[in-house]
């Protein structure tokens, strides 16, 4: 029998007896008098319901497998955590990461790409459900109970050579994945675009100050490397184990919490350069390449996954075994539990014009195969990235929002280019 919970009936997450509001969105809870006889609990006015019963890894939740030499234990609950400051912007060039410190934490449905509005900051946030200049520390309208969104829930950035966004989706409480977009120049004035994706593990502690502080590493390494002439392939994998020693090093701020793994998460980069695109990742997080005509599309990334085990080892068929619950159980991971990190990188020429999309598994859990997600990748994305992006993300909540998004698009001719970078084009939080 299932075990019955006091929820809210909003947001569906577990209240105590008497809370006049729900603390995760807000909600202001029924009263006994009020409440549906058929579903309430005569004790506080709460809505009764079963705690859920499906198993670990999901669509919508991260799970660590057993790798090769280590079995590591699983749990579904998320932690509230402050994530780690943006990189610092290099002279050369124009740095964007994808990430501020949360405070509240809230399960309200917003809209994508949805700013939040700022009217005269020097008076106060306003709420945006009641209007009024009370907003707490923790980030709550003291009028109405209503919890705000938060500059992480969604971001955009864009650079002219790659945009990025990234939104918190409909079922998750706070957004967990991470990303940064950044331009700089190689010796001799060659342009360089970098792109990285990185997923918190929701079973790990901490995995929204993972994901950034391994986004912030990774782009950081990939700059400095690049910059003073270090090849594109040994500057990912570097990039790769110095975001993996990043997050490694949250393990020792403090204990995992109870039935929880040390902080984790995936990550996928890119980095296009004279006419070369090269792909560095570690997880399950994507990359695909879409030709502008669309013949030709192809994941570029093997995930670290059961799902791809079960496929490499031929007692599964694709579909399958991404259809199957233990499908999002990961394999490889950037943590302290990770035990040995094995980033895989690859090198890819285009011969056609296209876009190269990394994205975490929030957007492709929709659309698996290639062809699949290439039918919803609009027809302009090379010349209208940003939009692209902004599509992509709007397509994951509008068949869901399962998951985190985070998609980043950049486009790409065929044949090498010297010319420099322009300077950062848009910036978008909220």
């Amino acid at each position: 029998m299932d075990q019955l919970t006091h929820s809210c009936p909003r947001c569906t997450q577990p209240v105590s007896e008497g809370d006049r509001f729900c603390e995760e969105c807000g909600f202001e809870l029924p009263s006994a008098a009020t409440a549906d006889p058929a579903t309430a609990d005569p004790r506080a006015g709460l809505v009764a319901t079963p705690a859920p019963s499906r198993l670990p890894g999901a669509t919508g939740d991260f799970v660590l497998a057993a790798p090769a030499r280590m079995l590591i234990g699983e749990a579904e609950a998320q932690a509230a955590a402050e994530a780690a400051a943006a990189a610092q912007a290099g002279p050369e060039r124009d740095e964007v990461a994808g990430g501020e410190p949360e405070r509240g934490e809230s399960a309200e449905d917003h809209e994508p790409t949805e700013a939040v509005p700022v009217i005269d900051p020097g008076a106060g946030r306003i709420c945006v459900g009641c209007g009024a200049r009370s907003i707490d520390a923790d980030g709550y309208c003291e009028a109405c109970g209503r919890a705000q969104p938060r500059p992480r829930d969604h971001q955009e950035r864009a650079l002219a050579g790659v945009c990025g966004v990234s939104d918190r989706g409909h079922r998750h409480h706070r957004n967990e994945d991470a990303f940064a977009v950044a331009a700089t120049s190689r010796p001799g004035g060659v342009p360089a675009v970098v792109a990285v994706v990185c997923d918190g593990v929701s079973s790990a502690t901490r995995p929204d100050e993972a994901s950034q502080a391994a986004a912030d590493a990774a782009s950081e390494h990939l700059l400095e490397s690049l910059e003073s002439g270090v090849e594109p392939k040994a500057a990912m994998h570097q990039a790769i184990m110095a975001a993996a020693e990043q997050v490694e090093r949250l393990a020792a701020e403090g204990p995992p919490e109870p039935s929880r793994n040390s902080p984790a998460c995936t990550i996928v980069s890119a980095v296009a350069s004279e006419g070369e695109v090269t792909i560095g990742w570690v997880g399950d997080s994507r990359a695909y390449w879409f030709p502008d005509d669309r013949s030709g599309s192809e994941r570029l990334t093997v995930d670290d996954s059961w799902a791809a085990r079960m496929v490499e080892a031929g007692l599964m068929a694709e579909a399958e075994a991404y259809a199957d619950p233990r499908a999002h159980a990961i394999t490889g991971w950037l943590g302290a539990d990770a035990v040995e990190v094995e980033p895989h990188t690859t090198v890819f020429t285009p011969t056609a014009p296209g876009v190269i999309l990394v994205c975490s598994d929030g957007l492709w859990n929709y659309e698996e195969s290639a062809a699949a997600l290439g039918a919803v990748v609009p027809t302009d994305a090379r010349t209208r990235p940003l939009e692209a992006a902004q599509d992509l993300v709007r397509f994951a909540c509008e068949r869901g929002g399962h998951d985190n998004i985070t998609v980043a698009v950049l486009p790409c001719l065929p044949g090498p280019t010297a010319a420099p970078m322009p300077a950062l084009a848009h910036t978008q939080e909220g």
